[in-house]
């Protein structure tokens, strides 16, 4: 999946365990580790920013896009477009 969750950047940034973290935003744990480990499918917007609003960060802080393979591949092609 293109979209990397970068939650652990940020909890170590603030030295803040997961622990601390899930409770803090209204999660269990086990979601949160979902999320860090990009198994998650969606994200509701009302996590998002419960998230944001423990950490102090923008949505751009906790998630990031990645080209997979296949689209990084394709790019040098599609930019003479």
């Amino acid at each position: 999946m293109p979209i990397v969750v970068r939650i652990d950047v940020e909890l170590a940034r603030r030295k803040m365990g997961v622990g601390e973290f899930a409770e803090r935003v209204g999660l269990t744990p086990a979601n949160v580790a979902v999320l860090k480990n990009g198994r998650a499918k969606a994200v509701r917007f009302s996590t998002l920013e419960a998230m944001c609003r423990v950490l102090d960060c923008q949505p751009g802080d906790l998630l990031e896009w990645v080209p997979d393979e296949r689209e990084a591949q394709q790019a040098p092609h599609e930019a003479g477009r």
